[in-house]
């Protein structure tokens, strides 16, 4: 989200040698959370879903690049100020919820567990490329689209109301949603569901307590939870 000093402090730069380490390691942890488990690496539907999130993300990332490179600079550079909240939530739930998804949905197609259909494998796939799709949109109007909650007065930060976020306050985390249930789906696996409707429910919680504190902390938020009147979905919350 975001105080109106779009002035304060110079754009931040992207460190391309930093950037493509972390995609390249966040890549080869994704890997060996998915063929590990499954106990082979001529897993068709795990590399048919790494595929697509590869292919996808290039374009978002070569647009974002082009419409608002801060946004890349700023998820991929460390920041102080993180709320404690939100870092002991993201440590010890959030990531090892995120992370069961694939090694949950791995072990399902190794000791065939409970398979998905595949009509539910093309669902699975429309909703990951949604999300995805989704979260290129939130990003590529909000320079202050970072990966913790912290109120980013280094970088003069200000309230955010064009595009998604006209609609719903948090549309980053509408989009993590469609992600999380799509993940387990492309990979035909039900019991992935499991975790994956776990990390909404953190998502949840993550957008309760972050409301909170950019209602208390942040100039002008308050003004545009009243003209935004809902969270996550329209009409309901």
């Amino acid at each position: 989200m975001a105080t109106n000093a779009d002035h304060l402090g110079q754009p931040e730069q992207i460190d391309r040698r930093l950037l493509f380490l972390n995609l390249g390691g966040s890549l080869l942890f994704f890997l060996l959370c998915l063929f590990v488990p499954a106990g082979t690496w001529t897993w068709t539907r795990g590399w048919l879903l790494v595929l697509v999130m590869v292919v996808a993300s290039i374009p978002a990332m070569l647009y974002l690049r082009r419409v608002n490179p801060e946004v890349i600079a700023a998820r991929n550079n460390r920041h102080q100020g993180t709320k404690r909240w939100d870092l002991l939530l993201g440590v010890m739930f959030f990531l090892p919820t995120i992370l069961a998804i694939p090694i949950v949905a791995a072990l399902d197609w190794r000791y065939h567990w409970l398979r998905v259909p595949w009509w539910g494998c093309l669902l699975g796939y429309a909703l990951l490329i949604a999300g995805m799709v989704g979260l290129t949109w939130a990003e590529s109007v909000n320079k202050f689209f970072e990966p913790t909650v912290r109120i980013q007065t280094d970088r003069g930060h200000r309230v955010i109301d064009t595009g998604p976020y006209a609609i719903v306050r948090h549309p980053g985390y509408v989009s993590g949603f469609l992600v999380f249930i799509g993940m387990p789906l492309t990979l035909g696996s039900a019991w992935a569901l499991i975790p994956a409707v776990l990390a909404c429910l953190l998502l949840v919680l993550r957008t309760v307590w972050e409301d909170r504190t950019l209602r208390d902390e942040l100039t002008g938020y308050k003004e545009y939870a009243q003209r935004v009147r809902y969270r996550l979905i329209p009409g309901v919350w």
